[in-house]
């Protein structure tokens, strides 16, 4: 690991002018390039405190055994040399898009004396009309068919176009009507120009006016009775009406833009990028990314801007992204010197752009989630995970068992807690257990999960002690599975084995609370560590100083899923406890009235104040409600203050007869009763 300041620059040796900078490793590798407007307090601030710099930048000047800069006249310039040196060296602390291959495009090549449709890839040649790009070839190739029976472009290659001239015969396109078959002269080179003019009209979106006239044409021919003309040009409007609907209309017609989108994590991040031209949607493009560097989604944006458009890319009259980068002005002024005219680059605010950004947003987080499921899933990666866990932590053997433990709660209300098991690096969702926290009140993160450790393996040991088995939860238990106490047969679920890896969301505290709960129990053959979420950081216990795991390593993205997965099961809870608590009444804590019965009161009397005046005699009547229970609700709600009047929040009407016949939001004054505790 090398010293920063071994390789720091002279003080005032560093020019303040725009520019682009380069770290070198021992070997002479290029591992980061970066730009700045001023390069010297942009690699100033590399050589800071390490403990002051993001992990991953400390990482790469820690790597680095020089620097070096380039100055360039203006911020534009210091753009496009980062991305060209990007593209030449490759630096393995920059962020890198897995996806780098070029998507095909149907291209019109206008500068030859007979136009040819086809698919183009990579770079644009002047000269040429560029429709897309499309995810798949196939898709350019589906369209142009639709289209070649009432645009008869020829398709072929040069070589076949000279061979047909000179044999004098065309090719089978010409003999079936797909193809003008300039090659023989049955159209002039002017009337196969025009045609091809015609394609790319009709592609940029210019179609309501040829639609108009092929059937002004339909009728005219059908008017004079030549109804096989009428035919032909009833099928060529359904031809081209077809292909419309393969690119869905989502903005104004000529509407010229693309749309980026972004969803990310700490470690990744999902790139989708939909085209928009002549107001439909001609391709669509991703990539996902991994978070090398210390890079926000501002960053992200320019990145990916640089990969788009630095290969050749066309620029459209608007690029709409969800964070402009910062600064923005040097990449307008790329972007439309690029385009040759001005770019409107920004964040889409109201309005149907607004909601295809959406659209986009949604399938960026699609992409991110399946390229997780896809690592996931895959058995091998599975291993290497659980192998890389197994090193870092240096346990005897993998841990197949992992239990992660998360406590949630609302400023210190409804405090629960939960556990998720993953077994050979997938979950066990029948394993999952949540607690509720019932030794204290208040928020206490690190005194709840001492709680809930010692309260998981104590009933283990308990279990274990008596009958040599593994623990069953008690009928009564309040800690059951998701899915409850019993299973099909009627016996207690098991509340599963000890895990060979117990992890806790948190740092340094909840790693000594669980061990301190792991200790006063006499457990000490499960390993123990907890995941920071801050900076991904592995605390043990007992140890100053976390395991930083690779970046890249499989292990890693394994404990991460595992603490995501226990937060999101926390929350959850969490949220259907508060609801619950929110939202209870009366009836709710009345012994033995379930929900049904409940129902089937207020539907009865129609609001709770009808309720509270009934006799028994009267509550008997209703369908499930026998004397002893009508007894019960009877006192149960004479012996309650009544409730203060409900207020319909949408309208601010006083609701007398009790939220049950409010139509809008309510809110009501607390009940004076107190309420039960849940179990």
């Amino acid at each position: 690991m090398a010293d920063p300041s071994t390789y720091r620059p002279a003080p005032g040796a560093i020019p303040t002018s725009p520019g682009v900078y380069k770290f070198r490793d021992a070997h002479g590798r290029v591992i980061y390039v970066g730009k700045a407007k001023s390069l010297r307090p942009r690699l100033s601030s590399y050589f800071q405190d390490l403990a002051g710099l993001h992990p991953r930048t400390a990482t790469m000047v820690t790597t680095a055994a020089s620097v070096e800069w380039t100055v360039v006249a203006t911020e534009v310039e210091a753009l496009q040399l980062e991305y060209s040196w990007i593209k030449e060296y490759d630096p393995r602390f920059n962020v890198k898009y897995r996806d780098d291959k070029s998507y095909p495009e149907l291209a019109v090549t206008l500068n030859e004396e007979y136009p040819r449709v086809q698919v183009m890839r990579g770079a644009h040649k002047k000269g040429v009309r560029y429709f897309g790009p499309y995810g798949h070839a196939w898709a350019i190739r589906e369209t142009v068919d639709l289209l070649l029976r009432v645009f008869p472009v020829r398709t072929c290659s040069n070589g076949v176009f000279k061979r047909a001239r000179q044999v004098g015969r065309p090719c089978l396109l010409g003999y079936i009507g797909k193809c003008a078959a300039p090659c023989v002269g049955k159209v002039s080179a002017d009337e196969h120009r025009a045609l091809a003019e015609d394609f790319c009209d009709f592609m940029a979106g210019r179609t309501g006016n040829y639609l108009r006239r092929l059937e002004d044409e339909m009728q005219e021919a059908a008017a004079e009775l030549e109804y096989e003309k009428a035919a032909r040009l009833r099928d060529d409007i359904g031809a081209l009406k077809r292909a419309m609907e393969k690119n869905a209309i989502v903005l104004a017609d000529a509407t010229d833009a693309d749309l980026l989108a972004l969803a990310e994590d700490e470690l990744e991040a999902a790139v989708q990028i939909f085209h928009v031209r002549g107001g439909r949607v001609r391709g669509q493009r991703g990539w996902v990314t991994d978070k090398v560097e210390d890079v926000d989604t501002a960053g992200l944006v320019e990145h990916a801007l640089q990969q788009l458009y630095g290969g050749g890319e066309s620029v459209p009259r608007e690029v709409l992204v969800p964070a402009l980068p910062d600064p923005a002005e040097p990449v307008r002024e790329w972007l439309g010197g690029l385009r040759g005219s001005q770019v409107d680059l920004r964040v889409p605010q109201r309005g149907d752009k607004k909601d295809l950004m959406a659209t986009v947003q949604r399938n960026a987080q699609q992409a991110l989630a399946l390229h997780k499921t896809k690592r996931a899933s895959d058995l091998t990666t599975r291993s290497r995970a659980l192998q890389e866990i197994a090193d870092a932590l240096e346990l005897d053997s993998v841990p197949l068992r992992i239990e992660c433990y998360d406590i949630s709660h609302l400023q210190g209300e409804d405090v629960v807690a939960s556990m998720v098991v993953f077994e050979d690096g997938l979950a066990r969702k029948s394993e999952y257990r949540r607690f509720q926290i019932r030794g204290f009140e208040g928020q206490d993160d690190v005194r709840s999960m001492h709680e809930v450790i010692s309260r998981r393996f104590r009933r283990y040991l308990q279990e274990r002690e008596q009958t040599g088995e593994w623990a069953v939860p008690e009928e009564d238990d309040p800690d059951t599975a998701a899915g409850g106490t019993r299973d099909e047969e009627g016996r207690p679920k098991r509340f599963a084995y000890p895990p060979q890896l117990l992890v806790v969301d948190g740092g340094q505290p909840q790693v000594a609370a669980a061990r301190r709960a792991l200790d006063e129990l006499g457990i000490d053959d499960v390993a123990l560590c907890g995941l920071a979420k801050r900076l991904e950081e592995v605390w043990l216990p007992g140890e100053d100083d976390p395991v930083v795991l690779p970046r890249s390593s499989e292990g890693l993205y394994l404990l991460q899923r595992v603490r995501d997965e226990a937060h999101r099961f926390a929350i959850s809870y969490q949220r259907n406890k508060r609801s619950k608590r929110l939202t209870a009444g009366e009836l709710d804590s009345v012994p033995g009235l379930g929900e049904t019965r409940r129902r089937a009161l207020l539907k009865h009397f129609g609001s709770l104040k009808k309720l509270r005046a009934a006799t028994v005699d009267e509550l008997c009547e209703v369908p499930g409600i026998g004397r002893r229970t009508a007894q019960t609700v009877a006192e149960a709600l004479s012996s309650r203050t009544p409730a203060a009047p409900a207020v319909n929040t949408a309208t601010g009407e006083i609701i007398e007869d009790g939220a049950e016949q409010a139509a809008g939001p309510v809110a009501a004054a607390p009940q004076t009763a107190p309420s039960q505790e849940t179990p």
